[in-house]
């Protein structure tokens, strides 16, 4: 009797993995730093946290979400004017800005600046500054200087608004397209020809979007500028916290929503009628 030969086991098959070991290792290793640096972190911002007042604040904001109620509907003649105010502090600051941004935007753009090595850089260098600091504290800031009243609100409206309307323009301008730009110029035009009718006409819908864009955040922030002395709606605001007349903060906060609210209907029918 012969005996057959005994073949070699085969291979089993690998178990196929999304990721090596070492990698799974780095991963969990990543995520035991992420959650110790979020307990550090935790522990930095309460160390000097009261929690008795944090367990009295359902009470508190009960007791004081019940002294708002009713608003003071007979407080709204005053805040007439002030809301007045506040639409041409948003509106001027607007007009501001996009006066400022525009230039800024064609010296940002590659294709519309005339140095890459030193207006390029320079151009970026304003649109980041103005985009870095907030609104209040440009306010906070010109009221130190010009003294407390609109004229500071808006010139903080309109320094904000030059890093919003300045990055998207300049990103609008450069996905413009060649094609236009090398007909115009085949013409014979010249430069500002050719930013004039081949440029300007791609960029103009954008133009307008984002102004009306920017004119409806800048309702928003001029209504709390008056925090800081600035005038407006954000005025009255301070006054009635100052006295705690939480009926007339109820009043104003209602008045600041349905602007915002109107604001936003506008500014959606207007981008929609351009786009």
């Amino acid at each position: 009797m012969t005996l057959a030969p005994v073949s070699a086991p085969s291979k089993l098959p690998q178990k196929w993995q999304f990721r090596s070991t070492k990698a799974r290792l780095a991963l969990w290793f990543g995520w035991l730093g992420l959650v110790a640096l979020f307990v550090w972190c935790w522990q930095v911002m309460t160390k000097d946290t009261i929690w008795y007042f944090i367990a009295d604040a359902p009470r508190q904001a009960a007791d004081i979400g019940g002294r708002m109620l009713p608003p003071r509907i007979s407080y709204l003649p005053e805040l007439l004017w002030p809301l007045w105010d506040t639409l041409n502090m948003a509106t001027l600051g607007t007009l501001l800005g996009v006066i400022l941004a525009v230039p800024v935007a064609f010296l940002a753009a590659r294709n519309t600046t005339p140095s890459n090595l030193i207006l390029r850089p320079a151009a970026l260098f304003v649109i980041v500054a103005s985009r870095s600091i907030n609104s209040l504290i440009w306010a906070l800031l010109l009221v130190a200087i010009l003294g407390p009243g609109l004229l500071a609100g808006i010139i903080a409206i309109g320094l904000r608004s030059i890093g919003f309307i300045g990055k998207l323009l300049y990103e609008a301008i450069e996905e413009t397209d060649i094609r236009q730009v090398e007909a115009i110029t085949a013409t014979g035009a010249s430069g500002p020809q050719v930013l004039t009718y081949a440029i300007v006409p791609q960029v103009l819908p954008a133009f307008w979007g984002i102004t009306v864009f920017r004119w409806d955040i800048n309702i928003r922030e001029s209504a709390i500028l008056g925090l800081v002395g600035a005038g407006g709606l954000g005025l009255k605001l301070q006054s009635s916290l100052n006295v705690l007349a939480w009926p007339q903060v109820t009043m104003i906060l209602l008045v600041i929503l349905a602007t915002v609210i109107v604001s936003e209907w506008i500014s959606a029918k207007v981008r929609a009628a351009i786009i």
